[in-house]
């Protein structure tokens, strides 16, 4: 467009000077060609100058043309005039390193692209707009999300779809759990989470930014056994030092009590019976501590399990037939619901024990905790071919006021006057049996606490 207006300009210019030399010079032929002869020079020049102030902008338009075609392996010609090599130098120097920044963030990109493919941490990044960009394969396995790209976390916390087809009931109550806990992560904080079939995992939430506009990720991370057993070792270690502190004071007090009670028949029979009575509260309280302790050593200083041919029910019939007197005077109903004939499995009879113990006792307080005249325990026992299942199922609905999550987490409990030990140390038996367990409500009003044991 601008050489248009310039050579209408120009051809302006001129037309009057061939007016002119027309109405002027028609009696002197000579003079009206010479002067018709260096019009038409100087139109000439003017167009050639015109052209030559326009070349920079014809290099400006076809470095514009590469750079929105992102052609960036291009170069510009050389130009036929010495004044515009700096201009085209600049160009193809500003091309050139375009050319290799574009290739060095498509290396790094892909390099990026294969190594969250291939990490096994759950990677989500999201867009300005809160709604997911971003999630490798980890990510889509772990929570079970089908296409999650453009959709917020929020899409999936409700009960509706967006699952993986294939993925069963429990499979999607897991996803909606941890997506629900992965929402509510806040920025710059790292939490352990639980799933409902109790494995747990590191979770990160922070941020970065694009174009000088921050974007938010999300890192997830199964505790590993390696993770698992460093951190086993961390509060054995503390748990140790705690009981030998503890075990010595009470050793030492305890025996300076039982001297001082030697003092008693020399006061007067008033004095005598209240400092007696004092000596022996002390010496309960110290008792009381002393067994407190033992009930943590006893999750540090468990056995190997010494696997043997056991009949899961006759384990399960003798807990039963211990804790029947009790229910009996709670109200509580206890017994089996379904129990399946399975044969004997390698177990370690004495630790199973304790746990289902545990597990029963816990049903039978989230009971009564929940003031429930008639409650009910049932117990089932399913052969499901590769394994077995037996499930602790109560009335109590303990996970109706509180998630089921963090009670596997050391030393966490809910219960007043808890040490947060006894699902540590079922968790413990289980995992050394190679034992898969869930906590997760289930029928309406009640709590599951279903445990597979490897057949076989």
């Amino acid at each position: 467009m601008m050489r248009i207006r310039l050579g209408t300009y120009v051809v302006a210019l001129h037309l009057p000077l061939f007016g002119c030399a027309a109405l002027l010079l028609p009696a002197r032929p000579l003079w009206f060609v010479g002067a018709e002869g260096l019009l038409l020079a100087s139109l000439a020049l003017g167009w050639w100058l015109v052209r030559q102030a326009l070349e920079p902008l014809g290099y400006t338009r076809r470095f514009h043309d590469l750079l929105q075609d992102q052609q960036y392996a291009n170069r510009l010609a050389a130009p036929a005039s010495s004044e515009l090599d700096d201009l085209v130098g600049t160009f193809n120097t500003m091309l050139a390193a375009l050319h290799r920044e574009r290739l060095a963030i498509g290396e790094q990109q892909g390099f990026l692209d294969r190594l969250l493919e291939a990490t096994p941490a759950a990677v989500l990044v999201f867009d300005f707009d809160g709604a997911i960009s971003l999630a490798n394969a980890s990510a889509g396995a772990l929570l079970g999300l089908d296409h999650p790209q453009g959709k917020p976390l929020s899409a999936w916390a409700g009960a509706g779809g967006g699952f993986a087809p294939g993925l069963d009931a429990r499979g999607r109550a897991r996803g909606r759990e941890l997506v629900g806990q992965l929402d509510a992560l806040p920025l710059g904080e790292s939490r352990l989470l639980t799933d409902l079939d109790g494995r747990r995992y590191r979770a990160q939430r922070g941020q970065f930014y694009d174009r000088g506009f921050a974007r938010h990720f999300l890192m997830v991370e199964e505790l590993t056994a390696e993770l698992e057993d460093s951190e086993r070792a961390t509060y054995e270690r503390l748990i140790r030092v705690l009981a030998h502190e503890v075990n010595n004071t009470v050793a030492a007090t305890g025996s300076v009590l039982d001297s001082l009670l030697f003092y008693r028949g020399q006061l007067a029979e008033p004095d005598a019976g209240d400092f007696a009575t004092a000596i022996v509260a002390v010496k309960r309280r110290n008792a009381s501590l002393g067994e407190f302790i033992d009930r943590f050593t006893k999750v540090v200083k468990m056995p190997p399990p010494e696997p043997r041919p056991t009949d899961l029910k006759a384990v399960v019939d003798d807990i039963l037939w211990l804790n029947r007197e009790q229910c009996n005077s709670r109200g509580i109903a206890l017994g089996w619901h379904r129990c399946d004939t399975v044969a004997p499995l390698a177990l370690d009879a004495q630790l199973i024990e304790q746990a289902l113990m545990n597990i029963v006792k816990n049903a039978m307080e989230a009971i009564e905790a929940a003031g429930q005249a008639h409650g009910t325990v049932r117990l089932e026992l399913a052969d499901e071919g590769r394994r077995v299942r037996l499930s602790v199922v109560d009335s109590g609905n303990l996970l109706a006021t509180g998630p089921a999550r963090p009670l596997f987490t050391p030393f966490f409990t809910t219960r007043k006057g808890g040490q947060g030990i006894g699902l540590m140390f079922v968790r413990e038996v289980l995992q050394r049996h190679g034992c898969t367990y869930s906590l997760a409500p289930g029928a309406p009003g009640e709590t599951r606490f279903d445990i597979w044991f490897p057949a076989g």
